[in-house]
């Protein structure tokens, strides 16, 4: 008996040692968190005064506010008693039982979360508090597996208890509905309001309040404009938890549960303000990190990727400028934290009169196209893609979408999502008026979208190297693809790329009005096969001599392919490099014709060289950066070199204000009313036209003394183009941005861009530009062809 006392009473003291081990364990455990040791903690600062989190603000050159970089909502957007009783019943009864009982952590609610986990009762609630859920909000989790995963779900305790001691219950629920995020770009509950139900926080009714509670669970899985009858249920969950804690009675549940969700989707432009993607740019290049190769894919696309940003890490001061520079306390700046004042470069009424010179351009257009798709045999692809090709391109993108994951998420298979994909249903579809109500499958939308195209525009001062306009797409939300500089996304340049064939013509001697047999060019090749130069069309001249203004005017290939023949592709190459192409460029003979995939922004800096005397200046977006208290952190200035001979660079410029003037870009003269003709021969403006193959992208790059732009038009696939040339063409499809963007220039005086400019002659020229003063052009073409082909 005395051993069996004595026994017991070491497995008591067993007990309480082990106890009291844990205790401590956890004391020790929850003190490390607390102190940061095991992971970010957010500061005694950072919990009670958010108000010195600030946004980075981003200025144009003329002072005006283009937008602001944050992550933490401003949660005094909505006061307390700007919600709705309804919201504030619905949120408590859904998410937090006790919320007004605990003090940040409810160990009851946490278990009963887990006996709901265990028994598949789903309307059991969650088992963080509100105060956990506005804690992982305001400070995310940077780890979603194993360990770290333990560790950052007892971080939020702490961090929901220190927001109790900090905040009163009322506060963390407004906090909490101000910073969640709705989608659509729907961040707080304001907007929220606004968007689904064109309402206010304080007006919503019980329904419409239960609707956006049950969107916390998973905005995606129950957005109610795609999925209604999931939404639905998510409501009537919430409306149940609502009834449960005798916010409502028996007879409300059951006239509300029937109710339809009459959503009134009222999405804010989808534009998000002024140069959306020039911001999305800035925010991107600011915060890059240091390119490390293990991060990028093995292709050929995904290296060249990662050449171009370790040279931009190297070379550029604004690409991941947050990260190379540190504050005081040795940590890197927080774009979205720290109240930087980002000044750029960009002009307010610039970037006004570029959007909408692009957006006016694809209303007219977009309607042309429309109708042209109809005839396509795969619509909206073209007919050089077969059945099979046309459905493998749509499978990739129904598999990229929302709708096909959140199907795939309930146990459908591939096959069986497909067949849902051609099922007719409401759904909302994206216009140049707005979103619109209509039945289509959801096949039949994402054609809708596929056959959308899209403009890019850009326009830099070529001295100074400022960029004033920056346009990605047509819509931003829609499609957030920046078709300006995006490395993934090159496309090819068509016969922009020929004045840097013409630049070596210039340069090693050759004169606009020389000579050249307009004829078939074949190059034999280093494989030993051949390839002949033809032109697209056949014109009056086919045989005969031409001028080489004559031959870039109206973009001959066979007059540029003579002109490679003079030289060799590596020349051409080296020319474009000089002139800041840092595309890869492959040298081969068929090059002139634009086949390498370039980005618009290099295109227009290059161009700005012939503007700049033969100067090439890197393109700045950023002047200055400043903290939030006005000291200037960093001050940003272009790189500039000789790229050609001043000579050469105004050889040119006569070569494309010919483009302008009769040939290719004639239309910029006869449709926009910004050519003025001074001086007899003198065409102001000096530009070309690029078409590629299949007439898949449209182009026109061009400038003034003062302001260098370009403009590029087409569809996301290459393969969804006009078939015809005459449509298809950059003088249809992207020269109108260009006339219209000057257009409006010229007419606000208050920008000091004047329509009688001219180009600054280089001293001592003496080349002889006037090829109308050479021999009876017709008789001695002949002449000299005919001698030209029995050689």
């Amino acid at each position: 008996m005395g051993a069996e006392k004595k026994n017991f009473r070491k497995y008591v003291k067993a007990l309480w040692i082990m106890a009291g081990c844990i205790v401590i364990f956890t004391i020790i455990f929850f003190w490390l968190i607390a102190a940061g040791k095991l992971g970010f903690m957010p500061s005694f600062e950072e919990l009670e005064n958010p108000k010195s989190l600030v946004a980075s603000e981003i200025i144009t050159c003329d002072n005006q506010l283009l937008g602001k970089y944050y992550k933490q909502e401003n949660r005094t957007i909505v006061g307390y008693d700007d919600l709705s009783p309804n919201l504030i019943n619905a949120l408590v009864a859904t998410e937090d039982e006790r919320f007004f009982k605990h003090s940040g952590i409810d160990l009851r609610g946490f278990f009963r979360a887990i006996k709901g986990i265990i028994t598949g009762n789903s309307s059991s609630g969650g088992g963080s508090t509100i105060s956990q859920q506005l804690a992982k909000l305001l400070f995310p989790r940077e780890s979603n597996s194993g360990l770290r995963l333990v560790i950052r779900k007892f971080r939020e305790w702490v961090i929901a208890v220190k927001l109790e001691k900090s905040y009163t219950k009322e506060e963390i629920i407004t906090m909490y509905l101000n910073k969640f995020e709705f989608i659509y770009g729907a961040f707080g509950i304001e907007v929220a309001a606004k968007t689904y139900f064109n309402t206010t926080p304080d007006s919503l009714s019980l329904e419409q309040a239960a609707l956006l509670v049950g969107m916390l669970k998973s905005p995606y899985l129950y957005n109610p404009t795609r999925f209604e009858d999931r939404a639905m249920q998510r409501r009537n969950i919430v409306l149940k938890q609502m009834l449960k804690n005798r916010y409502i009675n028996r007879a409300q549940f059951d006239t509300i549960k029937v109710k339809p969700l009459n959503i009134d989707f009222q999405r804010s432009g989808l534009k998000k303000g002024i140069a959306p993607y020039f911001r999305k740019y800035l925010e991107r290049s600011m915060i890059a990190s240091k390119p490390e190769l293990s991060k990028y894919g093995n292709s050929e696309r995904s290296l060249q990727k990662y050449i171009e940003d370790s040279t931009a890490w190297y070379s550029d001061p604004l690409y991941g400028w947050c990260n190379k520079n540190l504050k005081p306390d040795g940590e890197p700046f927080d774009l979205y934290k720290d109240g930087l004042k980002i000044y750029t470069t960009i002009d307010y009424r610039l970037q006004e009169y570029a959007e909408d010179a692009v957006e006016t351009h694809l209303k007219l257009l977009q309607p042309q196209f429309d109708a042209h798709v109809k005839k396509f045999t795969n619509s909206p692809f073209s007919n050089d893609l077969n059945k099979e090709q046309a459905n493998q391109v749509l499978l990739s993108e129904i598999m990229r979408s929302e709708r096909y994951q959140a199907y795939r998420s309930k146990g459908l298979n591939t096959k069986q999502v497909l067949k849902e994909f051609e099922k007719p249903d409401t759904l909302k579809i994206y216009t140049w008026d707005g979103y619109i109500d209509t039945i289509m499958s959801p096949l039949d939308s994402i054609k809708y979208y596929l056959k959308n195209l899209s403009s890019s525009f850009m326009a830099m001062n070529p001295v100074s190297g400022e960029v004033k306009a920056w346009v990605g797409g047509s819509a931003y939300g829609f499609t957030e693809i920046d078709m300006v500089r995006s490395s993934t996304y090159k496309r090819q340049v068509g016969s922009t790329c020929k004045p840097f064939l013409y630049t070596l013509a210039m340069q090693n001697g050759m004169s606009p009005c020389k000579l050249v047999p307009n004829v078939e060019q074949t190059f034999i090749l280093d494989d030993g096969t051949t390839w002949t130069a033809k032109n697209s069309s056949s014109t009056d001249y086919d045989g005969q001599m031409v001028s080489l203004r004559w031959g870039l005017a109206n973009s001959v290939n066979q007059v540029s392919a003579w002109v490679m023949k003079q030289f060799t592709p590596e020349a051409m190459r080296e020319v474009m490099q000089r002139m800041g192409v840092y595309s890869v460029v492959p040298a081969v003979p068929s090059m002139f014709l634009g086949t390498a995939e370039i980005t618009l922004y290099e295109m227009i800096a290059a161009y700005s060289v012939y503007a700049n005397k033969g100067v090439y200046t890197t393109p700045v977006v950023v002047t200055r950066i400043e903290d939030k208290n006005g000291n200037v952190l960093s001050t940003f200035k272009p790189d500039r070199h000789d790229a050609l001979d001043e000579n050469t660079a105004y050889l040119m410029i006569n070569l494309l204000q010919n483009v302008v003037r009769e040939g290719s870009g004639k239309r910029l003269r006869l449709n926009y009313d910004v050519y003025k003709d001074y001086g007899g021969h003198t065409a102001p403006f000096a530009g070309k036209t690029g078409t590629t193959q299949n007439q898949s992208d449209g182009w026109f790059v061009g400038f003034t003394p003062d302001l260098v732009a370009g403009v590029w038009t087409g569809a996301n696939y290459r393969s969804i183009h006009f078939e015809d040339l005459t449509r298809g063409q950059g003088t249809n499809m992207a020269l109108p941005v260009f006339g219209r963007f000057f257009k409006k220039v010229f007419a606000d005086s208050s920008l000091n861009y004047r329509e009688d400019f001219e180009f600054d002659k280089p001293e001592n020229f003496n080349i002889n530009l006037n090829c109308d003063e050479m021999p009876d052009t017709n008789q001695d073409q002949n002449i000299l062809y005919d001698d030209f082909y029995l050689n």
